[in-house]
């Protein structure tokens, strides 16, 4: 038996200390140590397999042969396709669809003559069976294996020689020469380095799976989202249908793109026309409901965003936000009581972005100002109304980036009127034929013209 002994390893980035520490010299994180018992030798010295340094000029590049999952949502979030020896990394809730997707992604695959093997490390060969027939999904170039111990994983890749490799889950894959267990960080960081060295030599296009902590980051060491090259996240609710999924690391790719599914009994099945879904329930002549174009990547989206103003408890004025930075929150009411003279501090104040939908750009401003006022005065807006601009602290409205593709939006969904910044009206190509353009340049004007 090999002789052992006890390292102290940060969960954060993988520094390694002999004993206890309280901060992490390296990424500088609190209380990230933990205690594991590791092999005194593990491997022998490696040969090396790089070439020797190049100049940059003499580099060589071919452009990128993507691999197409027939699942569009799914390509165009990736970049365009899954890049061969590329390493995606997909985490999310328990039960939200991460299992489900790459089950149909291996599938999709598999029937364009792409020999793929799912390693179920967290549910027998039956189960798995039984989901990919609820999911009617059938194929003999579609290899199934339960496995954790990664010595027996490498043995079937050698074998197979697939040309997709999904791992469910990462953190349940262990290597047998380390005595701790799976899903510590010495594990989930070796397993996850060895595979990625192997997708990135053989050219073998590989999907983890990765458990996340009540506070919803992945389980696991940080620097296993250093290791791969994509990390999507799973956004959505339990109690609802609709799935997010968002790319926040991409090396082939925008990290500003989201992709849309929708959960049925067939599976994840991709939504194509997102506006129309978040706009299906919109109620007629309702105050404090407000449409506004957003830009998620490349993606233009119309969203309904609801705001609710109710007299508070004495001293006592709530501030609540659903799908919005909560700190920008105080600060646009803050905008309003100045500016517009609006009496708020004794009111209850809710917002809220309809959908599940989550959005960080400054477009939204006038939109959440426009609601605002619309709820406190009982006031609706015209269903036919979208509102878009950036609200500055002396109430002026700035101008918002990707103009015309949200117009093209509004266009394409039937709205005819369009309250927006000043500034942006020089940049406008031409005057839409079917919207008419209105152009502010503080939020007292976007008020009167939002509720007449």
């Amino acid at each position: 038996m090999a002789k052992t002994k006890t390292v102290f390893i940060c969960q954060n980035c993988g520094y390694r200390s002999l004993r206890w520490l309280g901060k992490c010299p390296d990424c500088e994180g609190w209380n990230s140590f933990v205690e594991e018992k590791v092999a005194a030798s593990l491997t022998a010295p490696e040969e090396r397999k790089s070439s020797s340094p190049l100049r940059l000029s003499e580099i060589d590049i071919e452009e990128e042969k993507r691999i197409f999952t027939g699942i569009g949502e799914f390509d165009r979030l990736l970049g365009g396709g899954v890049v061969p020896g590329s390493v995606v990394l997909v985490g999310g809730n328990p039960g939200i669809g991460k299992s489900t997707l790459l089950l149909q992604v291996a599938h999709s695959l598999s029937i364009k003559d792409n020999l793929v093997l799912y390693v179920s490390g967290e549910e027998s060969l039956k189960q798995t069976k039984m989901r990919a027939q609820r999911l009617g999904l059938q194929g003999d170039s579609f290899y199934i294996v339960n496995e954790t111990n990664l010595d027996f994983l490498r043995e079937d890749i050698d074998r197979l020689n697939p040309r997709i490799v999904v791992i469910d889950s990462v953190q349940v894959l262990y290597r047998p020469e380390f005595s701790s267990g799976p899903g510590t960080v010495t594990q989930v960081r070796e397993c996850a380095h060895l595979l990625t060295s192997l997708a990135k030599e053989r050219e073998i296009s590989m999907f983890f799976i990765g458990h996340v902590t009540k506070e919803g980051m992945l389980a696991g060491p940080k620097i296993l989202e250093h290791l791969v090259d994509t990390v999507l996240y799973f956004e959505g609710e339990d109690f609802t249908q609709r799935r997010i999924l968002r790319a926040v690391k991409n090396r082939f790719g925008s990290t500003n793109e989201i992709a849309i599914f929708e959960m049925t009994t067939k599976g994840l099945v991709e939504v194509k026309n997102p506006s129309e879904i978040f706009l299906g329930d919109r109620e007629e002549k309702t105050a404090g409901s407000v449409i506004v174009p957003v830009i998620e990547g490349t993606r233009p989206l119309l969203v309904e965003i609801q705001a609710l103003v109710v007299p508070s408890l004495p001293g006592f004025a709530r501030r609540r936000c659903t799908g919005l930075d909560f700190n920008r929150i105080p600060l646009l009411i803050a905008v309003l009581e100045k500016r517009l003279g609006l009496h708020l501090g004794n009111q209850d104040i809710f917002v809220n972005v309809v959908g599940g939908v989550k959005i960080v750009e400054p477009a939204v401003d006038l939109g959440v100002v426009s609601g605002i006022v619309s709820s406190f005065r009982n006031l609706p807006l015209s269903k036919q109304t979208v509102v878009l601009g950036e609200v500055g602290l002396g109430g002026e409205v700035r101008a918002v980036s990707f103009l015309e593709l949200r117009l093209q939006e509004a266009e394409r969904l039937g709205f005819r009127k369009v309250i927006l910044p000043m500034a942006n009206l020089s940049s406008l190509q031409a005057r839409k034929k079917d919207l008419e353009i209105l152009g502010v340049k503080n939020i007292e004007e976007a008020v009167d013209l939002a509720l007449g």
